[in-house]
């Protein structure tokens, strides 16, 4: 999935199905797993530089500002390598031992490998992957854009809403690669380019990813690694969701027509038989079936009822020490997995797929988004290098003579601009978040802030990169679809770029003030 570059192989396929083939063999960036593992070796390696410390522990479990300590490393060579050895299987099951910190497969005491969400994105999989196989969905966006063929201004509103909405609560992003055939058509018998029908489909599902509320790939991914509830900061946003959506929207409307009244201002240009399409002459999808109808209710109702479960609502309308309500939920991980997999049984049945076609898609969905969970655990693995090697909260202590001294709003949006080009480097949203919660989110209790908005931050900066970065399968297979060249869409989105990151900066000082 958001996930922008979430991780979804078939997708992947689908960019570079879509690309031309080269003539020579070019330089492609590596891929996540790759730089994870470099990532993985360069760590072990700074284990044997960095100093062993710790602090000392509240009893919520958090380190105490300002009682950092070094300490004597027991760590010989052959632990070291051994760490190096199992530090993917630490990272989806390893065990913290209470007593010494240290994480093994072995030992006794709390999980601290990432197995939870690890299940939970293929759970995620398998439902997502049983409801495009339903049609409903692709169907159900089909008929939305031809009802709406005749009304460019209310086709563009449309998709970019329905993408912004799915993109914030699923990471609905690499799914787009499937609707250029059907989007960019449409667009150019309405008048306007190519490049309006590619800011639609990657900016209205870029900025719901951006403005992540409940996504699981990148706020449910975050919010574990940061020991925090999903719904922690939903409010803010939500806000920054409606706020962002709308500058979008606005921007892609004012480019669509700008191009409409002078086609000589088109940043795509013009191919032969760009203009001379007619709406009139698309073609008119299939009905919605029934059990479709039914099906894409359901999928509305299980986000909203995700939704739900996972908000504080005790703390949201009364203030962050107030009790539990007994209607409320307080879900995390395991609920959700199990939900998201009895979901994906009934919108297979409910879709007519049938046993051996539900069955066969959710392990399917599994295969799909295995690649995710990888890059969840293998981030996870590096965390328990440096757990193991004491050198984290050394390298917190480093940090937290950053964070003394500065206002809240400056170290939120620090946070943001540091994320950017972590973001380049590691694309997926639930890797990145992986690797860099277990420092951001200590220094938020240092900064006095929530952990919540480190958490909104880290996304937003994400969200951002994702939207131009040539490492992630939704720009350049959503480029290489529609025929568009990468250096135009930089130069078609970087006002747009600029805009967003002063909103997102305003954001994240108002959401410090504020907290």
């Amino acid at each position: 999935m958001n996930a922008p570059t979430d991780d979804n192989p078939t997708a992947e396929a689908q960019a570079e199905d879509a690309a031309e083939e080269p003539t020579v063999k070019q330089w492609k960036f590596p891929t996540a797993y790759t730089v994870l593992a470099v990532v993985t070796l360069a760590v072990w390696i700074l284990t044997f530089v960095i100093p062993p410390g710790q602090y000392d522990l509240d009893d919520d479990g958090r380190p105490v500002q300002g009682s950092y300590a070094q300490i004597d490393g027991d760590q010989s060579f052959g632990d070291r390598l051994y760490d190096l050895f199992v530090s993917p299987v630490n990272g989806l099951y390893g065990i913290q031992d209470p007593a010494t910190g240290l994480v093994a497969p072995g030992n006794t005491g709390d999980l601290y490998g990432a197995v939870s969400v690890f299940l939970f994105v293929l759970a995620v999989g398998a439902f997502i992957t049983v409801t495009f196989a339903t049609g409903a969905l692709d169907r159900g966006i089909g008929r939305l854009a031809h009802r709406l063929r005749d009304r460019g201004i209310l086709l563009i509103i449309g998709i970019m809403v329905v993408f912004a909405i799915a993109g914030t609560v699923e990471g609905f992003a690499e799914e787009t690669l499937g609707f250029y055939a059907l989007i960019v058509p449409l667009t150019l018998a309405l008048g306007y380019d190519r490049m309006t029908a590619v800011g639609a489909i990657i900016l209205g599902a870029g900025v719901g990813v951006l403005c992540s509320t409940v996504n699981p790939f990148a706020t449910g991914t975050a919010s574990s690694a940061a020991g925090v509830a999903i719904g922690d900061g939903i409010g803010l946003r939500l806000a920054m969701l409606v706020v962002l959506t709308g500058v979008t929207i606005l921007y892609v409307l004012w480019y669509a027509r700008r191009v409409k009244a002078d086609p000589s201002k088109s940043l795509s240009g013009w191919q032969r038989g760009d203009r001379e399409a007619a709406a009139s002459e698309a073609p008119v999808p299939d009905p919605l079936t029934g059990r479709q109808q039914f099906a894409l209710w359901f999928v509305a109702f299980t986000f909203l009822f995700m939704i739900f479960a996972i908000i504080p609502w005790a703390s949201v309308i009364e203030g962050p020490d107030a009790d539990s309500y007994p209607w409320q939920l307080d879900w995390y991980f395991p609920e959700l997995t199990a939900m998201f997999l009895v979901a994906a049984v009934i919108t297979g049945v409910v879709g007519g797929l049938g046993e051996e076609g539900v069955t066969g898609k959710i392990v399917a969905g599994f295969g799909d988004f295995v690649g995710a969970g990888l890059v969840i655990v293998l981030a996870r693995g590096i965390t328990v290098i440096m757990n193991n090697a004491h050198i984290t909260d050394t390298v917190l202590h480093s940090l937290e003579g950053v964070v003394s001294g500065t206002s809240s709003g400056v170290f939120a949006v620090a946070v943001f601009v540091v994320n950017i080009p972590l973001a380049f480097l590691i694309p997926s949203t639930s890797g990145h978040a992986t690797l860099a919660m277990p420092i951001m989110a200590p220094l938020a209790d240092f900064a006095g802030i929530p952990r919540s908005l480190v958490i909104t931050a880290w996304q937003s900066a994400s969200g951002w990169m994702n939207l131009i970065a040539p490492t992630t399968a939704v720009v350049m297979g959503g480029l290489a679809l529609a025929k568009v060249r990468y250096d135009r869409y930089l130069r078609f989105v970087g006002p747009l770029l600029g805009l967003l990151f002063v909103l997102i900066c305003g954001f994240l000082v108002l959401g410090a003030v504020v907290s």
